[in-house]
């Protein structure tokens, strides 16, 4: 839309979406000297999929693994990033994210409510050079939501799998001891459970913890800063489209209690409204097929209108044939599937495809395994879906998406729901005759893991190799912690997708957050964070929180940008050109 200068609000920044990119963003903004600032987020909830998520954020050598002792630099981290991406994003945006992220972290933490503490979390690939075995990840320290007040209630709630008995918040270092069932799981249990039912005035508003922990903690920080510094945030305000004059972005047209109104961006729009996931239309133009919304894990409001309004004003895009993929469990009338990010890795399952064959490591990285799903389909030997298969061994022991393990939740007590998809057997044989797979294949690929359980070795696919293989293992199984004999009846098998947690392509950037012209011009006065933007990853997910991380250091960068402080990286490859190219991309 072409301004015709009659607006009916005027702000210094309009930032569009409410996930942790776009909050950053918004923050470093005002405290830079941008006071008049507002958020527009879509839903009639704030959060958006950062407040749903683990709300670990991978930043490398930051102030808080520094204070711990731990020795990192951006230039290992550099190193790392481009022997996992390669050049599928430029040097210097790369370099821009390793040596400017951990400036963010540390800005966040003495400028805002924003408190974040590093774990042993490993990278993806810690073989890889410049790879490590911890302490790049952190996790937000967990918050009490009076500070929020009546703004709690408005917060996106946590999904259901992130939850202890449906109830109970934890945080990632919990949530490991109580997948792995690691030693001192059932205290830390017993502490949540009491704390949870001595706060006697949250329990009679609801059901709902307020012990905020993952995303719920980052998005309440973040909101609680807002709060205090007088942001203002609108919701049930979505973008319609931009508005333009002489080719710069200087307002957006945003719907709000049934009128649209012009609101002028004195120094800029930043764009951080999440990808097009749930947008079955565009996941039919640019994902590999088959495909569907069903099986996204990230809250249903991201259909990409924020990359849809930059790509309307001339946009360039990038890597939207990619997402972030996840192995997903789809459960007939529950809202969102569940993904599968850790359980895989636990010793006594196979996944198999239509043959009856594995086709993956298991145990891998969840974009890997998710990915792996595409890589290996074929028309005679389908793997979409594939099947997930176990013993009651297996069952009673762990937890695996929406089920409980056997020993809390026993077969009588799961829903119809969950037994409409998955099958029981008290024959490997039979099982595949119920899921349609061939019996011979499955008995003898049940067969091989058994060997390997033996032997330690997977030959196959190298499962529990790697050092992130193990980390989510059972350390009481060995040799390898992430294999176990598939051995003991009843046998049972779940239908299992290529899901994701959001899609990577969207509005190409520079290294001020800044989005640019298929030209590499950056458009004036338009930024783009998060999924909205194409990754600064590329197609590879280097460890965890390589969503949120670049979401929130890009949305500081462009911050910065707009109150006239931009980006400079200490080395620059000469080679590169000072504007941005667009970035050649790896398919599918």
């Amino acid at each position: 839309m072409q301004s015709n200068n009659k607006f009916d609000k005027e702000v210094d920044v309009l930032v569009v979406g409410s996930g942790a990119g776009a909050l950053t963003a918004a923050i470093v903004a005002q405290r830079e000297g941008c006071k008049d600032v507002l958020v527009v987020e879509k839903s009639d909830k704030y959060g958006g999929t950062s407040s749903m998520s683990g709300g670990g954020i991978w930043i490398p050598n930051s102030h808080y693994a520094r204070a711990e002792g731990v020795k990192d630099s951006a230039d290992e981290a550099l190193r790392y990033m481009q022997a996992v991406i390669g050049d599928e994003v430029t040097e210097e945006r790369q370099r821009t994210y390793v040596e400017k992220a951990s400036e963010m972290l540390e800005y966040m933490a003495k400028n805002s409510r924003l408190q974040y503490e590093t774990v042993p979390y490993s990278d993806y690939y810690p073989e890889m050079p410049g790879g490590k075995e911890g302490y790049r990840t952190h996790q937000p320290t967990p918050m009490h939501a009076k500070h929020l007040g009546e703004h709690f209630r408005t917060l996106r709630e946590p999904p259901s799998q992130v939850l202890v008995a449906g109830r109970l918040t934890m945080t990632m270092k919990e949530g490991r001891a109580f997948l792995t069932q690691a030693k001192g799981w059932k205290l830390i249990f017993m502490r949540m459970a009491l704390s949870y039912f001595l706060d006697i005035k949250g329990r009679m508003q609801g059901k709902r913890s307020r012990r905020l922990t993952m995303g719920n903690a980052l998005i309440g920080q973040l909101r609680w800063t807002m709060l205090e510094r007088g942001i203002d945030l609108w919701l049930k305000s979505p973008l319609v489209e931009l508005i333009e004059d002489n080719g710069a972005v200087v307002g957006a047209v945003v719907e709000r209690d049934g009128k649209r109104l012009n609101v002028c961006a004195r120094k800029g729009v930043v764009i951080g409204a999440g990808g097009f996931e749930h947008n079955q239309q565009m996941r039919e133009q640019y994902l590999p097929k088959p495909t569907s919304a069903e099986w996204s894990g990230s809250q249903i409001n991201n259909t990409g209108d924020g990359i849809r309004a930059a790509m309307n004003v001339g946009a360039a895009t990038d890597l939207m044939n990619h997402a972030w993929w996840a192995p997903a469990v789809k459960i007939p009338g529950w809202e969102r599937p569940f993904i599968i990010f850790a359980e895989r890795s636990l010793p006594g399952l196979v996944i198999v495809n239509k043959a009856g064959k594995r086709f993956q490591n298991e145990a891998a990285p969840y974009l890997e395994s998710g990915l792996a799903f595409y890589q290996a389909n074929q028309e005679d030997a389908p793997t979409i879906p594939g099947f997930v298969v176990f013993d009651a061994v297996f069952r009673k022991k762990f937890p695996f998406g929406p089920i409980a393990p056997g020993y809390s939740m026993p077969d009588s007590a799961l829903s119809k729901r969950i037994w409409a998809v998955m099958q029981k057997a008290d024959t490997i044989e039979e099982l595949a005759q119920k899921i349609g797979v061939d019996a011979k294949n499955l008995a003898e690929t049940v067969r091989r893991n058994n060997e390997f359980a033996k032997s330690g070795k997977d030959q196959d696919f190298h499962r529990g190799e790697s050092y992130y293989d193990r980390y989510y293992g059972d350390a009481r199984t060995s040799p390898n912690p992430c294999i176990a004999p598939i051995a003991q009846a009843p046998y049972y098998a779940l239908p299992i997708y290529p899901g994701d947690i959001g899609t990577k392509g969207g509005a190409l950037t520079d290294v001020n957050g800044q989005v640019v012209r298929e030209n590499g011009e950056p458009i004036p006065g338009l930024y783009a964070v998060g999924n909205s933007a194409a990754s600064v990853m590329g197609s590879k997910y280097p460890g965890a929180g390589a969503t949120l991380g670049p979401a929130m250091t890009f949305g500081y960068l462009a911050a910065k940008h707009l109150a006239g402080k931009p980006a400079t990286s200490s080395k620059k490859n000469n080679s590169e050109k000072a504007k941005t190219a667009p970035v050649q991309t790896a398919r599918v």
